[in-house]
């Protein structure tokens, strides 16, 4: 029996002290539980353990080109590879690792200067030393070369955790709450009887659908009003014109904290998922220029086998919503031909909250603020803790990574 602290399901056991973390990216490891346990930097060598780990508790894992892609094609951690454990692990006294926290890099634009973000990332720690879940989130609150600490799946049982490191839930957007489209009826009703055991679920799925039916085409007669001639693009790699958008995009939102989006990070971040069709970028141009994208990302609920699209990012160069709802209506579409169960849309504030929450038919309360912050500097923290700085959506952290 163990307990999972990773994503939106991070389970972390809170009330245990933990020592300081050593700074020094060369120190030695610390010894736990009377020199039974140590905590140590994560090596590359160390996945075949981690996928055990992950794998004995019903953990969504990445293949091992996949998890060494989060690093050794990150723009940030090549950069600072020097200066950046990929994570830290748990390890027994018979080498056996019993705990896991991986830590990611990112790069961050705010007031005209480059800062670097790290993202707690998988966190996976036996039953048996849960008690010593905190000393591998202190390791990560711990490091000296970062300017921000960003988590936006932190889950119900992680607030206390992060509280305890002082993090803080961002402020603005919609981080407990979920809008979406249900584009699979039967599908999604299928999932959520056979959820509740009920017999003959796909039987009965038909039945119980018909009301969602109902309420879908009532709500397509205002979604599909407003496309005004606009022409979307359904773009399978990113190019030049990516970094034009970004230099101008940075430009117009100098005192708002945003993710660096270069054809760089963009293609370390998307360009395989585009590949295989795990991702759709839909862009707006005027002639050969982007003016307007949107991202999104397959984000699958697989304990309940729920085929999910989720919004991950708008951008615009006018910082107008406008060419979101066509974006939006485009992706429904898409969703349904596909036979993908729902698209959702989490966390976006703002012009883009309103449009989204003016046209989405549904919503669900989520457990829990998924969002959370930590500036090192006062000068930054007291900056991000006016609303007006931030444009929050599912591409910061690793949320669709």
């Amino acid at each position: 029996m163990s307990t999972v602290l990773s994503g939106n399901d991070w389970q972390p056991q809170v009330g245990t002290k933990t020592h300081n973390a050593t700074e020094n990216r060369s120190s030695k490891p610390t010894n736990w539980v009377n020199g039974s346990v140590k905590v140590r930097e994560a090596l590359f060598e160390d996945y075949p353990q981690i996928a055990r780990l992950q794998a004995e508790h019903d953990f969504p894992r990445k293949c091992f080109e996949e998890w060494v892609h989060l690093w050794v094609n990150n723009p940030a951690y090549i950069q600072f590879k020097d200066k950046s454990p990929i994570g830290w692990v748990l390890e027994g006294d018979d080498r056996q690792l019993v705990g896991y926290l991986g830590n990611i890099p990112l790069f961050y634009e705010f007031g005209g200067q480059r800062l670097i973000a790290y993202v707690a990332h998988a966190w996976v720690v036996d039953k048996r030393y849960r008690s010593y879940s905190l000393v591998l989130l202190d390791r990560y609150f711990s490091q000296r070369t970062v300017d921000l600490f960003l988590n936006a799946t932190v889950g119900p049982a992680a607030f206390e955790s992060f509280a305890v490191f002082k993090s803080l839930p961002v402020p603005v957007g919609s981080w407990d709450h979920s809008t979406f489209w249900i584009t699979n009826c039967q599908g999604l009703t299928a999932a959520w009887l056979a959820k509740k055991k009920i017999p003959l679920a796909r039987s009965l799925s038909y039945l119980f659908s018909v009301p969602l039916f109902v309420k879908d085409a009532l709500s397509k007669r205002t979604f599909n009003h407003g496309f005004n001639g606009l022409e979307l693009h359904d773009c399978t790699l990113i190019d030049d014109r990516f970094d034009v958008f970004w230099t101008s995009l940075k430009q117009t939102n100098r005192n708002v904290l945003m993710g660096v989006r270069s054809r760089e990070v963009l293609q370390w971040h998307f360009q395989a998922a585009l590949s295989d069709r795990r991702a759709w970028l839909i862009t707006a141009n005027k002639g050969p220029v982007i003016t307007a994208y949107a991202i999104f990302f397959r984000h699958d609920n697989q304990i309940l086998h729920v085929k999910r699209m989720r919004l991950v990012d708008f951008q615009s160069l006018d910082g107008d919503a406008a060419a979101l709802a066509p974006m939006l209506a485009w992706a429904v579409n898409r969703c349904r031909w596909e036979g993908i169960d729902m698209l959702e849309s989490i966390g976006l504030s703002g012009a883009k909250g309103r449009l989204i929450d003016g046209i989405a038919p549904y919503e669900r309360k989520l457990p829990s603020w998924l969002y959370f912050y930590k500036a090192r500097d006062k000068g930054l923290a007291e900056r991000l803790s006016d609303s007006n700085a931030w444009d929050p959506s599912q591409f910061d952290g690793d949320a669709s990574l």
